[in-house]
């Protein structure tokens, strides 16, 4: 017991330093920028020091739950030589988990308010989870038939290039966005484990090249989907009616600063909601492990304790959001928005995003195993701030796009060009892990702040269209920091070579 107190003493030492720069960045604009006291200060404290609680929960959680029940499913699948059942169980996997990801269900509803309607919310979310249910399948059968990751992803890149001139403009931010919403907090790990576990049992399989990747299958596929979606809808489906309350939610539905007000049922709902997004993944998970692999699970109740703890330090986590993190955050970005200094939207644009995505839960999960999996040769640490850097490139330069009044597509497939040049001279063993750092960053934390700025920049912006241009800057988040990963990658092969000759010209 007091091992495990000093364990998680450690885990809420380092949420609490994780959460360092967004006060700073917080701080720094509302004291020094918009010069006003925020509303409710303590309860944006009181909120932090939840969300750190949360953060604590919840990764300590994984370690003991997630990973755990996820690896040991992999390698059971492996060994029963079921290629059917195993496919079956990562769609099941994809589809349960996207259907009810409330970062889905949020964008598709605006999606909804903002085309007036013809855009279907459900239809929508449909679309996405099936495209993420084909995407974990696809990479389940790569990681089987031992093919290079990057022969598929790069092909995804062009199907996703091709089908954009022939989707109409209405859709492609909100395609692009599509993609970088569809990788919960709780799914990553799971996926991420289930693709590390696969490739530790099968002969031949390397688990730092192989064993990453699925995250990022996740999130290419979607971009497609979305767009035959909305190619079919634009072209072959009559516009409907808008009805009244339709129409006043979208004149309400402007980006203002709202502030936090404690209410005990919905606080309570709060709690209900994480369940019932945890419970798809818990009933597919233990279907297949009981009626279909047929062996009970292992050290079951150190499962379930950490299954509990996952639930309740996400839930803390969304609490400490909406507390703490959330009201500030839009209420600066409606302000800078109304500001006609652009700079410091781009500021606030670069800083938000390095900040969100230091303290993102599931990017935190993939660094702890890309650091195990290396054996060290990757560090967590280093990692986190490599993608956070390159979120924050992507999401200053898409807030840049949206001022300029650029199309989305130029900078997006000019980005698709970097990673595939970046892929060819990058190290085999960064590939995945860097593919898969654009799917992480875009959760729980990051993705409410960036469609808010996205969304307030649009509607303030006379010559932005709210649902053309409001949606996309999920997709620049998502891009960048593949570049920035495998950049670090090639830095460090670079040191490593020079090093070596260097010692090999002191001995001679």
């Amino acid at each position: 017991m007091q091992e495990s107190l000093k364990i998680f003493a450690g885990d809420l030492r380092n949420s609490f330093m994780d959460l360092l720069p967004i006060i700073v960045v917080v701080a720094l604009f509302q004291g020094i920028i918009i010069q006003a006291m925020p509303d409710n200060v303590s309860s944006i404290v009181i909120g932090l020091a939840i969300v750190a609680v949360g953060l604590a929960l919840f990764i300590r959680g994984l370690e003991l739950g997630i990973f755990p029940i996820g690896e040991g499913l992999a390698i059971d699948f492996a060994k029963k030589g079921s290629v059917f059942w195993l496919l079956t169980f990562a769609f099941t996997i994809g589809f349960s988990t996207t259907v009810a990801e409330p970062a889905l269900i949020a964008i598709a509803d605006k999606a909804a308010v903002i085309s007036n309607g013809l855009i279907d919310a459900f239809w929508l979310r449909m679309t996405v989870a099936l495209s993420v249910g084909f995407a974990i399948a696809l990479g389940t059968l790569r990681i089987l038939l031992g093919h290079p990751i990057a022969y598929y992803i790069i092909s995804g890149y062009i199907l996703v290039v091709v089908v954009t001139f022939f989707a109409p403009r209405e859709i492609i931010g909100l395609a692009y966005d599509s993609g970088g919403v569809t990788t919960s907090t709780v799914t990553v790990p799971l996926v991420a484990a289930l693709g590390i576990g696969l490739s530790s049992s099968i002969k031949g399989r390397n688990p730092a090249i192989d064993g990453f990747g699925l995250i990022a299958f996740a999130s290419l596929t979607p971009m497609i989907f979305v767009q035959i979606y909305g190619i079919i809808v634009y072209n072959f489906i009559d516009a409907p009616v808008v009805s009244e309350t339709l129409t006043n939610t979208m004149e309400t539905g402007k980006s203002v600063a709202s502030t936090y007000s404690f209410d005990a049922y919905k606080t309570f709902m709060a709690l209900v909601d994480t369940i019932k997004d945890v419970t798809p993944i818990l009933v597919v998970i233990f279907f297949f492990q009981y009626l279909i692999i047929k062996k009970p699970v292992a050290h079951l109740h150190k499962i379930a304790t950490g299954i509990i703890m996952v639930i309740l330090g996400l839930y803390a986590f969304i609490i400490g959001l909406e507390m703490g993190l959330f009201p500030i955050g839009e209420s600066i970005a409606f302000q800078l928005t109304n500001m006609d200094n652009f700079l410091l939207i781009y500021l606030f644009a670069f800083l938000i995003g390095f900040s969100t995505t230091m303290a993102e839960p599931a990017l935190l999960a993939i660094a702890i195993k890309a650091e195990e999996i290396s054996h060290g040769n990757i560090k967590q640490n280093v990692l986190r701030m490599v993608v956070a850097l390159g979120v924050a490139v992507g999401i200053a330069l898409g807030s840049f796009r949206l001022v300029s009044g650029d199309p989305i597509h130029y900078y997006i497939i000019g980005g698709y060009i970097m990673v595939i040049i970046f892929t060819y001279f990058a190290p085999k063993y960064i590939v995945p892990i860097a593919y898969d750092s654009g799917g992480v960053t875009t959760s729980t934390v990051t993705v409410p702040l960036v469609a808010a700025l996205g969304l307030g920049l649009a509607e303030n912006l006379e010559w932005c269209d709210p649902l053309i241009d409001g949606f996309g800057l999920i997709a620049f988040a998502s891009l960048f920091p593949m570049l920035t990963v495998m950049g670090y990658g090639i830095y460090a092969e670079y040191s490593k070579i020079k090093q070596q000759n260097q010692t090999k010209g002191e001995k001679s």
